[in-house]
């Protein structure tokens, strides 16, 4: 594996670049509508927005046919149809749907069955903390219902400044009560505030599939293909000396969500010197499970955009610590 790279207004950010066609207002629309009708009512409008993205969305449709093509072993693009688009499309407006009932703590309209529950109950009586890096895959709001039924489960989530800016207007719009730590990362405080809630046995959940094309990349083997995924949640963790667990919410269709732990990295007793082979590891092991689980539910990766397209490198200086 080479040296890790940076990556500058290549596609890693191209996602910052598109449009935004979902709004604070849509959104209050959305929820009113969904709480007025009800979840299995208020589905129809679901195949709508699928529609809609399949008609008028020439970008998310390329970017989609690229996955499936992949995720599901297609000889090429071409051998994606409407039918399989319209399948991926379909979920993620019924994630983001799904949503509206999550933040408004309707966790009794779902089958929400958890695996591997014992990774983040061993976590949240050890009292130390622990990272939770999850992506664009599925639901990361059904980690509310763990919450629910774990009083002792507090979770925040750390995130790029714009990013939580998004969240919270979208919260906000969806339900005004909904509380969420959220902390916004850039900050001359951000590693502070990060490592005072794992110091009082928080999990500080993170996405570790998109970057904002300034950050340190590492090149891994993703379905088949070069990409390049972000080094900095690694690198926190592993400053703060932190276990990091890998999280993925399926949607599994109805009302059926899997939520799956995964044992993901230890940097609890990791020397400095090895901190960079070490973060390394991670990030590779961490697209091995995210290959899995895509694999395991295909419809549900959220990334339109140009995943493994290759950008223009620029190697890290020699010898350079995460």
């Amino acid at each position: 594996m080479s040296a890790p790279q940076r990556v500058k207004d290549g596609s890693a950010a191209e996602w910052r670049q598109q449009p935004e066609r979902s709004s604070v207002f849509m959104l209050r629309v959305m929820t009113l509508i969904s709480l007025s009708l009800g979840r299995r009512a208020s589905r129809a409008i679901l195949y709508g927005i699928a529609a809609y993205f399949l008609a008028f969305a020439p970008t998310a449709r390329r970017m989609s046919r690229n996955y499936l093509r992949r995720v599901l072993e297609l000889p090429s693009p071409a051998a994606v149809g409407w039918r399989h688009l319209f399948r991926h499309f379909l979920s993620f407006a019924s994630a983001v749907h799904d949503r509206v009932f999550l933040l408004n703590d309707r966790f009794d309209l779902f089958d929400i069955r958890v695996h591997n529950q014992a990774l983040i109950d061993e976590a949240v009586a050890g009292g130390k903390g622990v990272f939770l890096i999850g992506a664009h895959l599925g639901s990361f709001e059904v980690l509310r219902a763990i919450g629910r039924r774990q009083p002792g489960l507090r979770v925040a989530m750390a995130m790029y400044e714009e990013n939580a800016r998004k969240i919270n207007a979208a919260m906000g719009a969806i339900n005004p009560q909904a509380q969420m730590d959220v902390i916004a990362l850039g900050h001359i405080d951000s590693m502070i505030r990060v490592h005072a809630l794992l110091d009082q046995g928080a999990v500080v959940g993170m996405l570790g599939d998109r970057t904002l094309g300034t950050d340190d990349t590492y090149p891994v083997d993703f379905l088949g293909a070069p990409a390049e995924l972000p080094l900095g949640p690694f690198r926190m963790a592993a400053v703060l000396k932190r276990p990091v667990l890998f999280m993925a919410g399926l949607y599994r269709g109805g009302n059926r969500y899997d939520v799956h732990f995964e044992a993901l990295a230890d940097f609890s007793a990791l020397p400095p010197r090895g901190r960079t082979q070490a973060v390394h590891e991670a990030v590779t092991r961490y697209a091995a499970l995210l290959a899995r689980y895509c694999r395991s539910a295909p419809y549900n990766w959220f990334n339109f955009f140009d995943f493994w397209h290759a950008a223009p490198p620029q190697a890290s200086r020699p010898g350079q610590q995460p």
